[in-house]
């Protein structure tokens, strides 16, 4: 997978020279940016376990959510510029530390320099797992590019609604781009693979962050996720939302989701037979879950 002269590996197609080191929406360039390479211990039970998920954050989004816990990084103002030998070496790092996998945040529009870094982490002996976590907004044909690469999925579908995609996230054709995305992820890897300590080896993880006022729109996903992949797929219906929208247009979104709303989305879901469903306990609202960029893993020390 080479780095595009002709930017598109996402929906926004911006069409950029990346090779001559233009930047498109996402504000990628030539290496990767990072900002944080970490044990974090807040992933769903079986990515993250006891010793943690070896996570690496990577500048900048093809989403534009107006709601963003980490607009400092989604923006492309926090991070920095690392060469593809170095990220090889994060992620051998990480291995070395006990993570259980290696958690890649918002990867997708840096996936050629990824890609070569995996394989040069694996010729030295990487092993572990490959997440790719992504906003779900992705091509199919670039989900399918990276497929010898990602051995677990943990992708969102944040809305059904296309008005809502376009209105929030700045996503145009929301619904169709992401469920077309979540199909060839589900193809690729099968239903899920658990080892012997209960952690996940394969498979695909589909999170939805349930938004204040907007329970129909959630009974609407989980509707589809149900009909369309029934237990090939395990949920993680989130209520974690904190209010980081201070614009005026929509007044629910300065709220928080409350708790009828989330016990609705619950029940909900266990009517529709949904049983690979993870549900999140109270007290997951607040800037303490959002992890500080401040670069930690990213340099040798």
């Amino acid at each position: 997978m080479e780095l595009p002269e002709r930017c598109a590996l996402c929906p926004r197609r911006c069409g950029v020279n990346r090779k001559n080191g233009k930047t498109g929406f996402c504000g990628a360039g030539i290496l990767p940016k990072v900002c944080r390479a970490a044990l974090h211990y807040w992933e769903e039970p079986f990515l993250s376990g006891e010793t943690g998920s070896g996570t690496v954050f990577f500048s900048g989004c093809t989403l534009r959510c107006i709601f963003c816990q980490n607009r400092e990084i989604s923006r492309g103002k926090a991070g920095a510029e690392i060469s593809i030998g170095r990220l090889a070496e994060i992620f051998l790092e990480l291995q070395e530390k006990g993570a259980n996998n290696i958690n890649l945040v918002t990867p997708m529009h840096d996936a050629p320099q990824i890609t070569e870094a995996l394989d040069l982490a694996r010729a030295e002996g990487l092993t572990l797992p490959i997440v790719w976590n992504t906003g779900g907004w992705e091509l199919a044909e670039s989900v399918a590019a990276v497929r010898a690469y990602a051995d677990i999925w943990l992708t969102d579908f944040k809305y059904f609604n296309n008005e809502m995609a376009r209105n929030f996230s700045a996503a145009d054709h929301y619904f169709e781009v992401a469920s077309d995305a979540l199909d060839q992820m589900v193809r690729q890897t099968g239903e899920p693979v658990f080892d012997e300590h209960g952690m996940m080896k394969r498979g695909v993880v589909v999170r939805h962050l349930m938004l204040p006022g907007h329970y129909n729109d959630t009974k609407r996903v989980l509707e589809y996720l149900s009909e369309t992949y029934g237990n090939r797929i395990w949920v993680s219906l989130m209520n974690q939302y904190t209010p980081f929208y201070d614009g005026d247009h929509y007044p629910e979104l300065r709220e928080t989701v409350s708790d009828d709303e989330y016990a609705r989305a619950v029940a909900c879901a266990e009517k529709m037979g949904i049983e690979n469903c993870l549900i999140q306990e109270g007290g997951a609202v607040g800037e303490s879950f959002v992890p500080p960029f401040d670069l930690e893993g990213v340099f040798k020390k």
